[in-house]
C-alpha cells in the first residue's frame, strides 16, 4: 500500500514553490485538466505493478521527498 497522500503532497509542494497547478502542468508539457486527473488519482502516478510486487513481498511504500540543490537543478536543465 502506498502510504503517502500524493495529492496533498503535490499541492503542498506546489504552494511552497509558489506554482499553480496550471503552471506545473505547462512546465511538464501536459494540460491542466490532465494534471488534475493525475494528481487526484494516485494509481496513475505510481505504477500499480510496482505496488503489487512490494505488497506481495510484504512491504508498504512510503515516499520521501528531498529538495534538490539549486546547483544540481541548474545542471539538469
Amino acid at each position: 500500500m502506498l502510504k503517502n497522500n500524493l495529492e496533498l503532497d503535490i499541492k503542498v509542494k506546489a504552494v511552497q514553490a509558489q506554482m499553480t497547478q496550471a503552471k506545473l502542468a505547462s512546465a511538464i508539457g501536459i494540460t491542466p485538466s490532465y494534471a488534475n486527473r493525475l494528481i487526484k488519482n494516485n494509481e496513475n502516478l505510481v505504477n500499480k505493478t510496482f505496488v503489487k510486487i512490494l505488497e506481495t513481498l510484504g512491504y508498504d511504500i512510503l515516499l520521501t521527498y528531498v529538495k534538490r540543490d539549486d546547483e544540481l537543478s541548474s545542471k539538469a536543465a
